[in-house]
């Protein structure tokens, strides 16, 4: 647990330092212990870490999230809050976690392992059970961080995303900014001398919506009980372990704290393996140690002492110590910035665009992070300025004092339990895009993948709810990956880059050379584990040229326009006329028509049935869809775990949608893609029961709706408008993007071979044999034919397929409307054979005609 446990120590051994509050209260009057003085009647600001809080914006523990999320559920409440803020005179400003932070990556891969876990659990609980779920196993359904943004910016509440270190930035911007207090659950906020700090996880609105209650920590009274100076509390972070200097590399020092005669020493060494001791019990031992010191601004004194029974890497362990000390001063002590000096008067989405977000993140990215050749007035970042560096490690932190020694990478550490690979250079991006991502992603207007796979060429995806041993069902991961290759095929602009390449092989007379784009994802699903990332190879369009990034984000022309749909549909494989006729796909249904599209088109398995796409698309139709209180009474008596898992794969595929609306320039306005406009998770396992298990027809799916039935029909028809369910064979492996050794993956459909590899890496697939029948020519003599099955009568049929090896073209031929092509190896195989027949003297040429036949046919059927 580290200094992660120090929230819940707070909790459960300081009960007088945690004081229930009412809000509303506070605004009218002063926070407890004092508050920041306000002028009469201005409103109370409150910063909101939205990581700790997504729970409590959700709308609370409710057992209806197992079903994929109920959003009109979540709208109404975030409305209620809003609502109550203003009648308050409240003000709210809430910061996402926007930043990759890979110095933190460690931590996301615990977290994602036991989210794994918990997943697993909820299935087999599912199964067991068919019961919703105990609060406890709480699993953000998938997309909800950012349908609580785009809620959030519907009732103008303020939103900002943190770009490189998301604690640190919420700190500079609560001190900053004026806020008054901040809102979050996090033990470095409660170590950092955030002034006045409320819980998130306390933080409830009650049901008539006009007192909104939450517990505030003091601080004061924190370290009363700890009898420990609040000045020393950063040598206490440091020393409770970290994302820098891990509790592990601690543990010796921990135990040696307790001492041989503790009770808790028998457990230091259990089944030959490392174990910790308590969280509160290291708490209580190590604030006694950081007490009793006499010196503790001499950090080298300090650290030999603490790693005298370090058998391994103690310099390491020693610089990382200093790394940690020098973290938790620089976020403890008030930085003079100059950034935005006004005050917030009305602190509203828009006003807070246009002065506060620049200027605090400039301030940040210049105090804290240690870029030795970055020019503060420029737009670009680190990563773009060199392009060829896909930093993978955040980096140190500017020297503060006397510690001015460089940090080596984490990710090197051998405490770390992730490895990372190295990606070849990233392209070149404009810098009139940089500047446009980087301002959407402060303002928390674009996904935040987005920046970061322009900058870093890394994207963290989150565990969904899926049966492992389930192999009907892929994976989320696998199953949209296909969107993600086009993604990064739109964001490099590949389809330019090839048609250069093609223009500069043309005037050199030489073949075109592609340089191969990849981006690391972090993942775990079935069959892969979230240590180690996977390269995945970003994809051109093959029916069309894209535009460039900057035409389809800035482009204000009618063809620029059309260019966004067009890019949108083709990388949802949904380019259908119908797709955009509104009177066939409403505007507000079209992310749902091109999901469900999208899961129909998986290779081999179909993941959907058609019971279930009805099912889909009658709960977007249903008037119940917009009556949250109704749906909150609905009983469902046995959840359906394929119905579960069918949600988390559709919102998964929504979030995939998200990102490539944003991408392509948002041709769908973020009105219309918003979930709570097509999706309810519980009225969809409603519709799922009854359509799969009382075989109830179309018109009890539409409540007995007419016009429902024939909306639901013309839906259907365009979503299946073109597409072909047999399956198809599967490619060649070496056809398929690279990816690691050991890693779980499928090859896509239309999956073009890697740019820029030898052809002889991979032979091309055969196609099928003709039904139309055919014949086999040697040297102008037919040695073998067989016979055609007739599709049908009454039609005019192709002619038969002939085969001619050698002959007065000196080559073989194929006469037919699809060419059939025959290994060379297998040919002069054939042809080696009829030459040692003809001169054999015991054998004869005028063998039977069938044994010819059955002879080639055996060729044939070994090719294919």
């Amino acid at each position: 647990m580290g200094v992660q446990g120090f929230q819940e120590y707070i909790e459960k051994h300081c009960p007088t330092a945690v004081v229930p509050v009412e809000l509303q209260k506070l605004a009218r009057g002063s926070l407890v212990g004092g508050g920041r003085q306000r002028p009469p009647q201005s409103p109370l600001r409150l910063l909101v870490d939205a990581e700790n809080c997504l729970h409590r914006l959700y709308g609370g523990f409710y057992t209806d999230w197992v079903s994929g999320g109920q959003w009109n559920h979540m709208l109404g409440y975030l409305a209620a809050l809003a609502k109550a803020c203003f009648n308050g005179n409240i003000e709210l400003l809430v910061c996402f976690n926007g930043a990759m932070e890979k110095g933190r990556l460690h931590e996301w891969v615990k977290r994602q392992v036991n989210e794994r876990q918990t997943a697993q659990q909820i299935v087999s609980h599912i199964q067991n059970k068919g019961t919703p779920p105990p609060k406890v196993w709480f699993l953000p359904p998938v997309c909800m961080v950012h349908c609580i943004r785009l809620a959030l910016l519907r009732f103008h509440i303020g939103v900002v995303q943190s770009i490189e270190d998301h604690h640190l930035e919420v700190i500079s911007l609560c001190r900053e900014n004026g806020f008054h207090g901040l809102v979050a659950y996090d033990s470095d906020y409660a170590l950092c001398n955030i002034p006045y700090y409320f819980s998130a996880h306390a933080l409830k609105l009650s049901r008539n919506g006009k007192s909104l209650t939450t517990s505030q920590y003091l601080m004061h009274e924190v370290a009363k009980q700890l009898d420990l100076n609040p000045n020393r509390f950063v040598i206490f972070a440091s020393l409770l372990g970290n994302h820098i200097l891990p509790d592990e590399d601690l543990a010796a020092f921990h135990w040696s704290l307790l001492g041989p005669e503790h009770p808790l020493a028998s457990l230091k060494v259990r089944a030959h393996q490392l174990v910790l001791p308590p969280c509160d019990v290291v708490i209580k031992a190590v604030a006694d140690y950081v007490r009793n010191m006499t010196d503790f601004s001499d950090l080298e004194a300090i650290a030999n002492d603490i790693f005298r029974h370090s058998q391994s890497r103690t310099d390491d362990k020693v610089v990382r110590f200093k790394k940690a000390v020098e973290y938790y001063s620089a976020a403890s002590k008030s930085q003079h910035f100059s950034p935005y000096q006004g005050k917030f008067t009305h602190l509203t989405f828009s006003l807070y665009r246009q002065s506060t977000v620049e200027n605090h993140f400039k301030s940040v990215k210049q105090r804290y992070l240690n870029f030795s050749n970055e020019n503060p007035d420029s737009p670009l970042l680190p990563s773009q300025a060199n392009p060829t560096v896909t930093s993978p490690v955040a980096q140190g932190l500017e020297v503060i004092g006397h510690l001015n020694a460089q940090i080596p990478s984490l990710l090197s550490m051998p405490t770390r339990n992730h490895m990372d690979i190295t990606t070849p250079p990233l392209p070149m991006v404009a810098p009139e895009v940089l500047r446009v991502a980087q301002h959407r992603h402060k303002k928390g207007l674009m996904y935040p993948y987005i920046y970061h796979i322009l900058t870093k060429g890394e994207i963290k995806l989150s565990v969904t709810i899926e049966d492992e041993a389930n192999q009907e069902l892929p994976s989320a991961v696998q199953l949209f990956r296909p969107i993600r290759q086009h993604v990064y095929g739109v964001l490099f602009s590949l389809a330019e880059a090839k048609k250069k390449a093609e223009r500069l092989a043309m005037r050199r007379n030489r073949l075109p050379e592609y340089s191969p784009v990849a981006v690391k994802e972090w993942a775990a699903y079935k069959g892969k584990s979230p240590h180690t990332p996977e390269l995945v190879e970003a994809l051109p369009f093959r029916e069309w040229t894209c535009p460039n990034l900057k035409k389809l984000w800035l482009g204000k022309a009618v063809e620029d326009k059309n260019g966004r749909m067009r890019a949108f549909l083709a990388c949802m494989r949904s380019d259908a006329p119908a797709m955009l006729n509104p009177a066939c796909v409403p505007t507000h249904l079209l992310v749902l028509c091109c999901v469900l599209r999208f899961m129909l088109q998986w290779p081999g398995v179909r993941v959907l049935r058609g019971k279930e796409l009805d099912a889909f698309l009658a709960q977007a139709l249903s008037p119940k869809l917009y009556e949250p209180e109704q749906l909150q009474e609905l009983k469902i008596d046995n959840l359906d775990p394929r119905g579960v898992q069918l949600a988390a794969l559709f919102m998964s595929g929504v979030d995939m949608a998200l990102l490539a609306n944003d991408v392509c320039g948002q041709p769908i306005p973020w009105e219309h893609c918003c979930p709570w406009m097509y999706f309810d998770g519980k009225l969809l396992q409603s519709k799922l029961i009854r359509a799969i298990r009382d075989k109830a027809p179309l018109i009890d799916l539409c409540d007995g709706q007419v016009d429902q039935v024939n909306k639901v029909k013309k839906m259907r028809q365009s979503i299946l408008e073109g597409l072909n369910f047999s399956p198809p064979p599967p490619p060649h492996p070496h056809a398929m993007p690279f990816y690691p050794p050991g890693g779980a993956f499928y090859p896509p459909p239309h999956m073009m071979p890697l740019q820029g590899r030898s052809r002889s890496m991979g032979m091309p697939r055969l196609p099928s044999m003709s039904s139309q029948g055919g014949k086999l020519e040697i040297a102008g003599t037919v040695v073998g034919q067989w016979a055609g099955i007739r599709r049908g009568r009454g039609r005019g049929g192709f002619p038969i397929q002939v085969v001619s090896v050698g002959g007065p073209n000196r080559g073989w031929l194929i006469h037919h409307k699809t060419p059939l092509i025959l290994p060379a190896t297998l040919i002069f195989f054939f042809i080696g054979k009829i030459i040692k027949l003809k001169h054999d003297s015991n054998k004869r040429l005028d063998t039977p005609t069938h044994s010819r036949v059955f002879f080639i046919l055996t060729i044939f059927y070994i090719v294919e």
